[in-house]
């Protein structure tokens, strides 16, 4: 089959500046092509997911099962904290947004291999704090701050006919000031990320449940710290990595043991036995009767337990995209996957729409730069795509193998790090300009020794975890007992640690 058509692709919109939107604005700019970039930001500040909301007034519909949900609504914050409506002064008025991010995270990615390809984040804690995070990801940003536009929201995303060629339409509203505009554009970046609209399951009850107890079931995007659970008997639903951190931190306020409730058997971080039960998923929430107490619910093995005082569901998030609602054929449905893309990224029906940072359980960072290289380069004309029926091909093979849900975009360990590696092969395989012009910006691939470190970091998070006040002085993985060095000497991890892995 042949490879789709050069375009001429010269204006460029990218709607986010968190990790993905700053990656993609750097790519792009490296290629020295493109006449105009422009990043549209609905907060104030680089950092996208990463950036911290301490009033987290929204809610969360129970249960929470429709992905198409309209745009979000700022909250304003100013030096005296956050509040609705207009603060004192326009030029102290700042969009924020609520994040996931909670008081006390660190990330559970060691920053070995959790940096940019072209800036260190090491001598910080070894898996490091969201401050550190935020601080890093603005000092990255920082050579593409003239292309962002902040506290604009992109609201409406459209294909239209401009002259003779077909173009983007963007219409942004400016959330300061109200006013709407619109921007044309050849080609446009999603890089707004997936953890807006919550997922919170329809279990048989939970509405009338709901209705008798309000307030005690709630979702993780809103949890900020552990002191509203300090001594109730509590339910943490899910055992992904938020879930299980969120358990940990509750635990040691909260009446023993927690219930960590979950589908999976697997957890990827446990923590201390003593503080938790590993339960199955609930499979009903159950009215209270004689013989089974007040704020009572089911387990799937029979088990019913009552008295419960909070249920917390980390239940992770919908792909949701409103400002692309006017667009056919639709990206989502059932929002557990966007639809029609070719490798995760190119919109195949109009290959100058492309998404960064869909895959799920992968290292992001670094995965998003082999992705913008690759769409900087595809759009510069120095890639091709191949053929619509090829892309579509490629799309009904991972249904074939993932099937049309969640799986979609899991990329777990290896798939990851041979993703990444796919991407830089793909971009290296870039036509030459001919001159010292447009050379663009080149990722590396995943190397021995952070691949080497992939594979093991769920026991270095767990070795890191054990060290309890004393991990914040833990800089590297060899003061947990990972020894790269040693182990390319045959020395592979007699201790209990490194069979861990």
């Amino acid at each position: 089959m042949g490879s789709l058509p050069p375009r001429k692709t010269q204006r460029i919109a990218i709607i986010g500046a968190g990790p993905g939107g700053v990656v993609a604005a750097k790519y792009l700019l490296a290629e020295d092509y493109f006449s105009t970039i422009d990043v549209f930001e609905q907060q104030d500040s680089f950092g996208g997911v990463w950036n911290y909301s301490s009033d987290p007034r929204g809610t969360v519909d129970i249960p929470q099962t429709n992905p198409n949900q309209p745009l979000e609504e700022p909250i304003w914050r100013s030096s005296g904290g956050l509040q609705n409506g207009d603060v004192d002064g326009e030029d102290e008025k700042k969009a924020t947004f609520i994040s996931p991010m909670y008081e006390r995270l660190e990330s559970n990615i060691p920053h070995v291999i959790m940096k940019h390809s072209d800036k260190l984040l090491e001598d910080n804690q070894l898996f490091p704090s969201r401050q550190t995070v935020v601080k890093y990801l603005e000092e990255y940003a920082e050579n593409i701050k003239h292309l962002v536009h902040f506290q604009t929201q992109v609201t409406d995303v459209s294909r239209i006919c401009e002259g003779s060629q077909d173009a983007w339409l963007v219409q942004v509203r400016d959330l300061v000031t109200g006013k709407v505009s619109e921007a044309f554009c050849d080609a446009v970046v999603v890089a707004n990320g997936h953890y807006t609209v919550p997922t919170l399951p329809d279990i048989k009850g939970i509405r009338e449940w709901n209705a008798e107890n309000p307030g005690i079931i709630g979702h993780s995007k809103f949890y900020r710290r552990p002191d509203g659970y300090r001594d109730k008997k509590v339910i943490i639903v899910g055992n992904a990595a938020s879930g299980t951190d969120i358990a940990t931190q509750i635990a040691t306020v909260c009446k023993h043991p927690l219930l960590l409730s979950s589908r999976s058997e697997s957890v990827l971080f446990p923590f201390s036995a003593s503080y938790k039960e590993n339960v199955p998923e609930i499979v009903e929430f159950l009215p209270p009767c004689p013989g089974q107490g007040e704020r009572a619910v089911r387990f799937k093995d029979g088990r019913v337990e009552e008295g419960i005082d909070a249920i917390l569901f980390a239940t992770g998030y919908y792909y949701s995209f409103p400002f692309l609602e006017s667009l056919k054929p639709a990206t989502t449905t059932t929002g557990e996957r966007v639809e029609g893309l070719y490798q995760h990224m190119f919109y195949i029906h109009e290959p100058t729409l492309a998404f960064i940072g869909l895959p799920a359980k992968i290292i992001p960072f670094r995965t998003f730069e082999g992705q913008a290289a690759v769409i900087a380069r595809v759009w510069s004309n120095k890639l091709d795509l191949p053929s619509v029926q090829e892309m579509k091909k490629w799309e009904e093979s991972v249904i074939k193998e993932r099937g049309l849900g969640k799986g979609f975009h899991v990329l777990e360990f290896p798939k990851d790090f041979e993703y990444h590696n796919e991407m830089v092969e793909w971009a290296e395989r870039a036509r030459d300009s001919g001159d010292e012009k447009g050379k663009g910006k080149l990722p590396p691939k995943w190397n021995e020794m952070e691949t080497w470190t992939r594979e093991r970091f769920p026991a270095i998070k767990r070795a890191f975890a054990e060290k309890g006040e004393g991990r914040h002085g833990v800089r590297t993985v060899e003061e947990l007992g990972f020894d790269y060095e040693g182990w390319l000497r045959g020395e592979r991890g007699e201790g209990k640690r490194e069979s861990a892995g």
